[in-house]
């Protein structure tokens, strides 16, 4: 049986989504892989400057390389939040976005998104930070558990087994 993924929460009284995100998304239970805000910084950190476009892809790959190093895809993410310098980028950022989404969740089930404009990132030449939260599938989860100690020891040791059984014995 395959991992679940998240599911889309489409309330009867609201209307379609401004873009591509969803109103809100169910999680299966697992383990939370949270991405800090990625930008559009590509290996030896070469920036596209002045193109939100191109940042925007590369940060969108770069959320992809660390919830894949998590043991996660890009439909497990459940939430994302960008964040843009200048409000005039914003059809430039729904453009790359609408190029790169339907690769990243063919099904058309797009995460919550949160969009907002602030004065700069922590580089001037950044335009756009995208951060991501997905739930690992339990499944997929790993979970370490005290090894439990069988009942024969327990009993070798005097535990409560070996002092019912000499109770018992003397009646």
């Amino acid at each position: 049986m395959p991992p679940a993924i998240p599911t889309v929460v489409k309330p009867k009284h609201f209307g379609a989504p401004l873009g591509m995100y969803s109103h809100g998304m169910v999680a299966p239970g697992g383990e939370i892989v949270v991405v800090a805000g990625q930008v559009g910084m590509g290996e030896g950190g070469a920036v596209a400057v002045g193109d939100v476009g191109a940042q925007t892809k590369q940060a969108l790959e770069n959320v992809r390389a660390i919830v894949e190093a998590a043991g996660c895809t890009m439909g497990h993410i459940v939430r994302l939040q960008t964040f843009l310098t200048h409000a005039e980028d914003i059809p430039g950022f729904m453009t790359a976005r609408g190029e790169v989404f339907p690769r990243y969740f063919p099904k058309g089930a797009y995460p919550p998104n949160t969009l907002l404009v602030v004065s700069r990132l922590v580089k001037p030449e950044l335009l756009v930070e995208i951060e991501a939260m997905a739930v690992k599938p339990a499944a997929a989860a790993t979970v370490k558990r005290p090894a439990a100690r069988p009942r024969a020891a327990k009993a070798a040791k005097g535990g409560r087994s070996a002092g019912r059984r000499k109770a018992s014995r003397k009646r």
